[in-house]
């Protein structure tokens, strides 16, 4: 499909019409807008609250295994589930889900091309109706970090050139103009970038109808940019969440081998003390 290394792990809206209602298929809504899944999902999805359900907000931190666990005992997903995403925002906490599902080793997960934008663009049903859940059983694998980058680690490979570093942020962000995108509460003291960044917007890899670009031109806008593969790559944003979307453009979509997301991202390194940046 479009030339992607892993088309697979991205499915089209017709797609839904034809499996979506299979048992083993679990749709999953995450937003950033947390009312709009009350307002209306596709039939059968359950919905995910990126801040109480994907985080650990007394530590900052991602879910634990226990957590994890516990989240998809009671989504009734089963470790040979096929799990679709979607959400607002072209798919930007979706793909901080697929994120975490990756990381507790969750096999087969996807994500719906253009997210909820698509679908109601589309005209498609949506529906009220909460689904109907079985409580599954599901025991996770420990963590697999080497889709993530921690900050002590980062320091050492900034400091070194050892890495290609990918800020998705918006060009003010990058340069420091403004600490955070209108209306969203996590900042930072400090404005600009990790030194070294490559500016690439998040919102770049997607077209005006929220669908990802072709494998080519995805290829080229990061080229253009200096990003090869030819060093492990890290992607950062704010929080995490947009840094999660080009994770999963680079590592699935494009194939590159070593991708990770440094989820700590500008709230963490642009409140840091002695730590070095570029405006």
């Amino acid at each position: 499909m479009h030339g992607y290394a892993r088309p697979e792990t991205v499915v089209e809206t017709s797609w839904i019409d034809d499996h979506g209602h299979e048992a083993n298929v679990r749709l999953v809504e995450v937003d950033v807008d947390k009312f709009s899944y009350d307002e209306g999902h596709l039939q059968g999805a359950v919905g995910w609250d990126w801040e109480k359900d994907l985080c650990d907000t007394h530590e900052r931190n991602i879910l634990s295994k226990a957590s994890f666990e516990t989240l998809m005992r009671r989504s009734g997903i089963t470790r040979d589930a096929t799990i679709v995403l979607y959400g607002d925002n072209n798919n930007w906490f979706a793909a901080w889900a697929f994120w975490q599902l990756k990381i507790y080793g969750h096999a087969d997960v996807r994500l719906l091309n253009g997210g909820r934008k698509k679908w109601l663009a589309e005209g498609r049903v949506l529906t009220t109706d909460p689904a109907a859940v079985t409580p599954s059983i599901y025991d996770a694998c420990d963590p697999d970090l080497s889709i993530r980058s921690l900050l002590t680690p980062l320091m050492a490979e900034v400091a070194a050139k050892r890495i290609s570093l990918v800020d998705v942020r918006s060009a003010a962000e990058f340069t420091g103009e403004i600490l955070s995108p209108p209306g969203l509460p996590e900042t930072c003291q400090r404005g600009g970038h990790v030194p070294g960044a490559s500016s690439v917007p998040w919102g770049l890899v997607c077209k005006e109808d929220g669908t990802f670009k072709s494998g080519e031109d995805l290829r080229q806008l990061y080229a253009a940019r200096g990003i090869t593969g030819d060093k492990p790559i890290v992607a950062y944003c704010r929080i995490g969440e947009r840094s999660s979307h080009t994770w999963y453009v680079l590592k699935y979509l494009l194939g590159f081998a070593d991708v990770r997301n440094y989820d700590g991202s500008w709230t963490e390194w642009g409140n840091l003390v002695a730590a070095p940046i570029e405006k």
